[in-house]
């Protein structure tokens, strides 16, 4: 016997050693699930739940900001776009891009017939105007020795003046594209206004044709003045009663960090852009050093007030169906699903105007996991009344069937 248990000791003693370190941890009671009440939730004390709640209390809404998005672009009312008025081929290009010109100075020069032919019907009507007034001299003077009758006088005069019409017309025409008394056949581009070469869009030798511009072609200069700026808002239906003309506004670019510019609406459209859902509004700014540059994103902030109502984190609001609602944390470890009336939806904030009193802490961080919760516990309660509700019915069909 002795000898035997010797033999099985090294086996045993084996056995014992690996079932022990198979042995399995004992079990964790689980955490208890929150106790529903109406539309409360209620966690017991240190449940590991509520650590993952964020709370902010709800403030007053005095003013706050609100962000929108705009586009730098040319102040159209101090910007000339050039095109060409006549066909022709360009001789020589007097101006190029960041240099700076003022009015009437030459940009381009185009050798063009076309701007000859108004030249040379601009020479033949004041050849035409000379004539007729030579013959109405000669007129008078036959008149006066009653030689010719008043009739051929008044018949002189008339000509006369039709003909220095028409040269008044021809001389007002090539006066208007910068042309001289000369047949030369050579159109100058000028800007009419001071300010900036920013686009030059032609080369020597180009030849051009006024038939092929359009808005999809691009001009041949602009010229503008850089130190004021338009910029494009778009605003959303929601801001339409702050952004109104003579609004000030605060400007911030991506690019110029840390540095704010002051602007101005100046119009607003009447229409809502039926693809973004959006209204275009145009402001202006002031750009006297030049850091702002066409096609700039920015943004655009205004300041709107919203008296005696209270504003949360955009997180912790909810929609369900065609309600929004916000968990509110009536004590520690009590929370309660309110409906709440919304005024502003800003991408961060929202103002609320009825459902919440300024002080209430809500929920601005998972507040999803209390609205399943609350849902599970919901449902769970429905269909508890319903099985209640099928017991008594299914007792008396069974009563029915022992009778049978």
């Amino acid at each position: 016997m002795l000898n035997r248990l010797k033999t099985h000791l090294p086996a045993l003693l084996a056995t014992l050693l690996l079932t022990a370190c198979n042995e399995q941890p004992a079990p964790t009671a689980d955490a208890p699930a929150p106790i529903m009440q109406g539309q409360q939730l209620r966690f017991a004390a240190g449940h590991p739940q509520l650590k993952l709640l964020t709370l902010a209390p709800a403030e007053p809404a005095s003013s706050i900001a609100i962000e929108l998005p705009a586009k730098l672009v040319w102040n159209e009312e101090r910007t000339q776009r050039i095109y060409p008025s006549f066909a022709g081929r360009v001789t020589a290009i007097k101006a190029d891009v960041g240099q700076r010109v003022v009015a009437g100075a030459p940009l381009a020069v185009l050798a063009s017939p076309d701007f000859g032919q108004a030249q040379s019907d601009t020479a033949r009507a004041e050849a035409d105007a000379r004539l007729a007034a030579k013959a109405l001299q000669r007129q008078r003077e036959l008149f006066d020795a009653g030689i010719v009758a008043r009739k051929e006088l008044e018949q002189a005069e008339a000509d006369q003046e039709r003909a220095r019409a028409e040269a008044d017309r021809a001389q007002a025409r090539t006066r208007l594209y910068g042309g001289s008394s000369n047949v030369n056949q050579q159109l100058v581009l000028a800007a009419s206004i001071g300010g900036m070469v920013v686009e030059r869009n032609l080369n020597p030798g180009q030849e051009l044709r006024p038939e092929l511009t359009g808005p999809s072609v691009p001009a041949l200069f602009v010229v503008t003045d850089p130190t004021s700026l338009w910029i494009q808002i778009d605003a959303r239906e929601s801001e339409v009663g702050i952004v109104r003309s003579g609004t000030r506004f605060e400007l911030s670019v991506t690019s110029l960090p840390g540095q704010k510019f002051s602007g101005r609406v100046i119009t607003t459209s009447d229409f809502i852009d039926p693809l973004t859902r959006t209204i275009k509004i145009r402001g202006v700014v002031a750009n006297t050093d030049r850091r702002l540059k066409a096609e700039m994103l920015a943004t655009a902030r205004f300041e709107r007030t919203f008296p005696g109502e209270v504003v949360i984190p955009a997180t912790a609001v909810l929609l369900r169906g065609s309600r929004q609602s916000a968990f509110v944390q009536t004590r520690p470890g009590e929370f309660e699903r309110r409906t709440v009336e919304l005024e502003y939806e800003g991408p961060r904030q929202v103002v609320v105007s009825s459902g919440l009193r300024t002080g209430e802490q809500v929920v601005v961080e998972n507040a999803l996991l209390l609205d399943r919760l609350l849902r599970l516990a919901e449902e769970e309660a429905r269909s508890s009344n319903d099985n209640a509700e099928a017991g008594p019915a299914v007792k008396t069909q069974n009563r029915g069937a022992d009778k049978k």
